[in-house]
């Protein structure tokens, strides 16, 4: 057997050893979906620990499924073993509050995966001191802080925009870092900058008095927004065609979201105003991290997995029913109706079937006409 087919066996095992961590993530993702169809009193069938998927409806969604998915990412990135904990430790966190078997523990588990990956984000920045990596380990340590003080007792409701902090603060890090493939302009960096400081201030403001620091955060996922839709690459590639075009749609839908998200908090600070609280983690956490998840995944999956996603237009249909659910949902929650909420709850759940759906059958069809092609040659 000559070097290069061992060489290839082996990256198709450890491509195939990540897949589980992309299961359970989404077995994380389901579980709180269930959870937020059941609070929307859909009257959904609930098992023994249906109980605990409505009351960590969120933190399955964002550490459960989006904790895995970033950790495996970075770790994919790093190329080390001891990466593979964070996303190990989120999964496992995850599906440990999804089984009501020990909040306790799963939450000990979270904290431990955000931990890790400050690690990973700690290492990168020893061999690249740049703003894109210190920008990315800022919103690995707003997990690890709003997981912990969620462990020492603080609630969700609470704790929930440290949660914000990390898929921000990631997203943003990973578009400045494309930011450098062009001359930036004079006012790129300072502006992004100040972006995060205002931000970050908001956080540790929240602590000791939370409505004024929603509402500074939500200033600083403002002026972020307006960053993202003045200086990203989206705005250029938007005009293209096929995949540079549908990954800069999802992209700019997601930073009108955010903007929408920002706004919000900072006129109606949830902790003051409960009618908003619906509506301004939706935009976040929906209308723009899963903005991310759509439009990314034909790019991540393919290089985590080793499985190719060419492009079809048929994704352009679950990031328009994305778009329309979490549009209800802002609508129901701040106007107090509650069957335009439960509508928009069950269009985001449709969306996110619709996606991995797609997803899976385009990946099934690419990977069976590789194997024939090889057949044939």
């Amino acid at each position: 057997m000559s070097r290069v087919s061992v060489a290839s066996g082996a990256r198709g095992s450890a491509r195939l050893g990540r897949f589980p961590f992309l299961v359970a993530g989404v077995l994380c993702l389901a579980a709180g979906i269930w959870g937020g169809l059941a609070r929307l009193q859909w009257g959904l069938p609930l098992p023994a620990s249906a109980a605990s998927w409505i009351s960590f409806h969120g933190p399955l969604m964002v550490s459960g499924f989006l904790g895995t998915l970033i950790g495996l990412e970075r770790a994919v990135a790093m190329g080390r073993a001891w990466a593979y904990l964070g996303p190990l430790l989120s999964a496992a966190g995850g599906l440990v509050l999804a089984s009501g078997a020990s909040e306790r523990t799963g939450q000990v588990l979270l904290a431990a995966a955000g931990l890790s990956l400050v690690a990973v984000f700690g290492a990168f920045l020893r061999h690249e001191r740049a703003l894109h990596t210190a920008a990315m380990g800022a919103g690995a340590a707003s997990w690890l802080a709003g997981s912990l003080l969620w462990l020492s007792g603080w609630p969700i409701a609470q704790v929930v925009f440290w949660w914000a902090g990390f898929l921000l603060l990631t997203i943003a890090g990973e578009r400045i870092e494309l930011a450098r493939l062009r001359r930036p302009s004079r006012w790129e960096r300072p502006l992004f900058l100040a972006s995060a400081a205002l931000f970050l201030s908001g956080l540790a403001l929240s602590v000791a008095a939370p409505a004024r620091g929603e509402r500074t955060a939500g200033l600083g996922m403002l002026a972020f927004a307006l960053w993202l839709l003045r200086f990203d690459v989206a705005r250029r590639t938007v005009r293209q065609a096929g995949l540079p075009r549908f990954v800069a749609v999802a992209l700019l839908s997601g930073y009108v979201w955010l903007l929408a998200a920002g706004v919000l908090a900072a006129a109606l600070p949830p902790w003051e105003h409960k009618q908003a609280y619906g509506a301004v983690l939706h935009g976040v956490f929906l209308g723009f991290a899963m903005a991310m998840v759509f439009g990314h995944a034909p790019i991540v999956f393919p290089a985590v997995l080793g499985v190719p996603i060419p492009f079809r237009r048929a994704f352009y249909a679950h990031l328009a029913v994305l778009q329309a659910s979490v549009a209800l949902r802002a609508a129901g929650d701040l106007g107090g109706w509650l069957p335009v909420s439960q509508w928009g709850g069950l269009l985001g759940a449709v969306a996110l079937a619709l996606f991995f759906a797609t997803t899976a059958i385009t990946a099934a069809s690419a990977a069976m006409g590789g194997r024939a092609s090889t057949r044939s040659a």
